[in-house]
């Protein structure tokens, strides 16, 4: 397994990543295979993420529309602010693997990405969709463009549509993490939190300040989550529940992860002063 010192690798992002999967014995190809899923068919667009950023009710009074417990500005928002967690997932996060996995991605064109009408099944499908065009850029004009792209669209969701900073740069901070996230569960904890923490760190906004990588223990296997400071509004809708990486459980894990290595470090302390006495009855037998 690694350490965390496989986060200091020189190199490329990708190749750093590739480096972390392999040092944790996953193979590259099946791990991107399995977190690049197929883009559905042909969609239907109500209107574009820029036409959205310029008229800002278009999307609130799309809100009251499709969803009919949006009935007051208080659930409005909190659909809103879920549907912004839906973009940088739908669309953020796709292009972010796959910078990792070619070196080379499209970037996220507010002209070109749109708001699909709702339909059976969505809470399961991104209502967000992306029409790519144009040229791939490399990683640096990656982490450039895009650092930019997000602090510009967010003034529009924070002021406009009522979006908490916590909310929209956990949000982003997610969307960009998809490659973790891919292999939260697989990939050495503590190497993969590092590297994950360093690469928020890179597009120089708010993503890094809302979310934080941290081992977490579930059962008895180590793992890596993505805790967000800020909180979505997924509670408010209807069987919305809590997400998986809601501030909410940040104690909690914390509390779980502190006792588990405290157990660790008793149960080694343990072995270790077994051990001794072994060699001294053993010395004193000779």
């Amino acid at each position: 397994m690694a350490g965390p010192e496989a986060a200091g690798i020189p190199g490329a992002w990708s190749e750093r990543y590739a480096r972390l999967l392999q040092a944790s014995g996953l193979d590259t190809e099946s791990v991107f295979g399995q977190a690049l899923q197929p883009a559905p068919g042909e969609r239907r667009a109500l209107f574009s993420l820029a036409q959205c950023l310029e008229q800002p009710a278009l999307l609130i009074d799309q809100v009251a529309r499709d969803y009919p417990h949006a009935s007051d500005a208080r659930a409005i928002r909190a659909q809103v602010s879920v549907l912004q967690q839906d973009l940088a997932l739908s669309i953020i996060g796709p292009l972010t693997l796959r910078l990792f996995r070619d070196g080379r991605s499209p970037l996220p064109d507010p002209d070109r990405i749109f708001l699909a009408p709702v339909g059976q099944g969505a809470q399961t499908i991104s209502r967000w969709f992306h029409v790519a065009y144009g040229g791939l850029v490399d990683e640096p004009a990656f982490i450039r463009s895009l650092g930019r792209l997000a602090s510009d669209w967010y003034p529009v969701f924070r002021k406009a549509l009522g979006v908490s900073p916590g909310a929209y740069w956990s949000s982003i901070g997610l969307g960009l993490g998809a490659p973790f996230s891919a292999v939260w569960n697989l990939a050495e904890p503590e190497a993969l939190c590092d590297l994950a923490q360093r690469w928020l760190e890179e597009f120089g906004n708010d993503a890094n300040q809302f979310i934080d990588w941290i081992p977490a223990v579930f059962g008895e296997q180590r793992t890596a989550i993505p805790q967000r400071k800020g909180c979505c509004l997924r509670y408010l809708l209807p069987e919305g529940g809590y997400c998986g990486t809601c501030g909410v459980y940040r104690k909690e894990r914390l509390a779980a992860l502190r006792q588990h290595s405290g157990t660790k470090r008793r149960t080694q302390g343990q072995s270790d002063g077994n051990q001794t006495n072994k060699r001294t009855s053993a010395g004193c037998q000779l």
